[in-house]
């Protein structure tokens, strides 16, 4: 069982790393000027005629970003294994609302990337395809799914944070770390590989606190801790004697 625990542990710490270069990577090949949202057909004519010429791009871009916020999900949760004692609840509330906003996340960015990139290089005329991103962008479904993305994004990083502070089971410029260099990479739009300049504390922060996950598995137990003790443990003894 322990041994089963610490590969599940570790397998936990490794979505963290693998999250933060996702999502560098989502933000550093989006062509400039695709990751917003299309609310009018001045906006979508702008950004259509920017993602003719990179679907390949958009759909590289949108893999990314879908995998690393799948990613984010799951490490909010690895995370929050850290925090024992003081903040643990907060760090429970965190995963919650971080890992659902995430999922949210990737409900939207299907339509900021393979959509756009779908309606740009589909048969249809330009007008068309803008009415059409105008429309889903304007639609209560992304609202409904928007918003909670939006509420994960801010409320989830400042939780778990906090949690973090508060359990001191990191340093505390740690739990800074991670709360201003999540925040900074989610509020990064595509401007090409310069992004990985801004995203790189947050970076940073996922690897330090994987690293600080993967030897925290409980280790497999030693002959010592399989010996009966104690007055039961004698009789035990006899009777196998």
């Amino acid at each position: 069982m322990n041994n089963a625990a610490r590969t599940r542990q570790r397998i936990l710490a490794i979505f963290l790393p693998v999250a933060a270069v996702l999502y560098i990577s989502a933000e550093a090949f989006s062509p400039k000027g695709t990751d917003q949202v299309i609310t009018t057909t001045a906006t979508a004519a702008k950004v259509l005629a920017i993602a003719s010429k990179h679907p390949a791009q958009l759909y590289l871009a949108g893999s990314c970003a879908l995998a690393a916020l799948g990613a984010l999900a799951v490490s909010y949760a690895a995370i929050a294994a850290l925090v024992r004692h003081r903040g643990s609840g907060l760090a429970t509330t965190a995963a919650l609302i971080g890992g659902f906003g995430a999922f949210c996340g990737a409900i939207t960015n299907v339509l900021v990337y393979p959509n756009l990139a779908a309606a740009a290089t589909a048969h249809m005329s330009r007008g068309a395809a803008a009415q059409f991103l105008v429309t889903t962008f304007n639609s209560g479904f992304y609202h409904g799914f928007s918003y909670a993305y939006f509420l994960g994004i801010y409320a989830g990083p400042a939780l778990m944070g906090i949690a973090l502070w508060r359990s001191r089971s990191v340093p505390r410029w740690l739990a800074v770390l991670f709360f201003a260099g999540l925040e900074i990479a989610q509020e990064m739009s595509s401007a090409g590989f310069i992004v990985v300049v801004y995203m790189l504390p947050f970076a940073v922060a996922m690897v330090l606190l994987a690293a600080r996950i993967w030897p925290s598995a409980p280790a497999p137990a030693g002959p010592q801790e399989l010996e009966p003790s104690g007055a039961g443990g004698e009789q035990f003894t006899e009777l196998v004697r």
